[in-house]
């Protein structure tokens, strides 16, 4: 069971070219609120996680990523501003790539080993860039429900890609938004089960199960709960590996190699 959180905070906003004082300090509210009722609730059943964070997010707050870290959490790379990788040009994107694994790697005192696009929109460079930069793994694909080694030109890559999906990301069913006009629409009940249904199957055949939820729309009151019944559930099965992404690429990898 891989879990993760983006703190897409104020760079939800940022990341869009945006900077009304509202939205930011929505942002907000998933460093100020969200992020520690996730940490609260990791800690009380002992599971790892990963928060994948743009780089101006730790910049804002410099303390925020080494609290993750030293809960026991990975911190890995989300972008710099949470931009739209599929509009840059190659260098632009390899510069700000850079420039974000370097806030982390300084803040942290370890380089970041994974990444996840946000909008999870890649450009014709990403997974070149992913590889050149020495990553283990990219988590924002949806070719499998399994881990898969992503390829370049026909070729392995030696990037190992931990897939994600609209279905289980808390903000298809949760987020509101006035540009594009949406409203949730799916109660946090009917959101839990969709999810549990997921976990069932893996819990069923086997392989994994992997969540996206955002610290400014799951830490409420009426949808934190959630997360808590999600890991009880998957801990009264009995056989459940509970693993940060950056556990379960280098599981992969190894695996792979070990053939």
């Amino acid at each position: 069971m891989a879990l993760s959180f983006d703190c897409d905070h104020e760079c939800f906003e940022l990341g869009g070219g945006g900077s009304t004082v509202g939205r930011l300090s929505w942002g907000e509210f998933g460093r100020r609120v969200g992020v520690p009722r996730i940490l609260e609730v990791l800690a009380k059943h002992g599971v790892p996680a990963t928060f994948f964070m743009p780089a101006v997010c730790a910049l804002i707050d410099p303390g925020e990523s080494l609290r993750i870290r030293d809960a026991g959490h990975e911190v890995a790379m989300h972008g710099w501003i949470h931009e739209n990788n599929s509009t840059l040009d190659e260098a632009t994107e390899r510069e700000l790539m850079r420039r974000a694994h370097d806030v982390l790697a300084g803040q942290l005192g370890e380089a970041p080993v994974g990444f996840r696009s946000p909008n999870w929109d890649l450009s014709p460079h990403t997974v070149r860039i992913v590889r050149d930069m020495g990553l283990l793994y990219d988590s924002s694909l949806m070719a499998d429900e399994d881990c898969y080694e992503l390829l370049l030109d026909g070729d392995p890559s030696g990037v190992v890609e931990v897939p994600v999906e609209w279905i289980r990301d808390d903000a298809v069913y949760l987020l509101f938004n006035r540009q594009p006009a949406t409203r949730p629409w799916t109660p946090p009940d009917d959101v839990y089960a969709i999810f549990r249904r997921e976990l069932d199957a893996v819990l069923e055949t086997g392989g994994l199960f992997q969540l996206v939820m955002h610290p400014f729309i799951i830490g409420y009151r009426s949808r934190i709960w959630m997360l808590d019944e999600l890991i009880s559930h998957a801990k009264a099965h009995g056989d459940v590996w509970f693993a940060t992404h950056a556990a379960v690429a280098k599981w992969v990898r190894d695996s792979v190699r070990a053939r």
